[in-house]
């Protein structure tokens, strides 16, 4: 009998043995797993985008791309040390209409999936060529606003700017009045930040203006980037609140 209980008990050793070194290894295992994260260099985290969408304005018409606001802004993220925060991308097309811009912002945010970019800053800056060819602002209104919502599906977090832009005299005066309401109207309905007019000081005055007496020059590039710079830099410097 004893040599039966002996036996049994020794089989039972047997049995338990493997499952003690089973249990060690894997805490061991995890141990490791968790050192060496620990040890480990974290990824470095990518830069938000900030998106600057517009038409010949934003594109640096008739000048290098160096001297055009979106350029210049880059150089203002990098002087206040938020270059590995934020990197300027300017998406922008001379000439282009409210019309352009919506066929074309499903393409553009789709380059920013396809290379892992967050969208930090979207900044409207379309609806200047509409009204200079006297097109339907309502038509201009909703292609605006359909931009706005698929911008906001895709990255609801990221903080959006919307520029403003004056029509000339010539266009008459309710034209006008209706046009330049339009994105006062766009900036309050989507909690955007507004700037009534992209062309602030540098609009009508010939020393910032190229000969065509339309599009900046250089000196009025970096006007527009200064202006702007007032707006962003604090928008760049406080923390996002996420949408719930």
């Amino acid at each position: 009998m004893v040599q039966g209980v002996l036996q049994t008990m020794t089989t039972n050793n047997a049995q338990i043995r493997p499952s003690w070194r089973r249990s060690l290894a894997a805490l061991f295992a995890i141990s490791l797993g968790l050192l060496t994260a620990l040890l480990s260099p974290k990824a470095e985290a990518r830069p938000e985008t900030i998106m600057l969408y517009g038409d010949s304005l934003t594109a640096a018409h008739g000048l290098s791309r160096n001297e055009g606001y979106p350029a210049l802004i880059q150089q203002k993220i990098e002087a206040a040390g938020l270059a590995s925060d934020y990197v300027v991308q300017a998406s922008a097309i001379s000439g282009e209409t409210s019309a352009g811009g919506l066929n074309r912002i499903k393409w553009s945010l789709a380059g920013l999936e396809r290379s892992q970019q967050k969208l930090g800053v979207f900044m409207l800056a379309l609806g200047a060529n509409d009204g200079l060819r006297g097109q339907s602002i309502n038509a201009m209104k909703a292609n605006l606003q359909g931009i706005l919502d698929l911008v906001k599906e895709k990255h609801p977090d990221a903080r959006l700017i919307v520029a403003g832009m004056f029509m000339p005299p010539n266009m008459g005066d309710d034209y006008r009045a209706r046009f330049s309401a339009t994105f006062d109207e766009l900036a309050e309905a989507n909690h955007a930040t507004l700037i009534p007019f992209l062309l602030e000081g540098v609009a009508g005055n010939r020393e910032l203006n190229l000969p065509d007496g339309i599009h900046p020059n250089a000196k009025g590039q970096q006007v527009i980037a200064d202006n702007l710079w007032v707006i962003l830099e604090p928008m760049l410097e406080e923390p996002v609140m996420l949408q719930p």
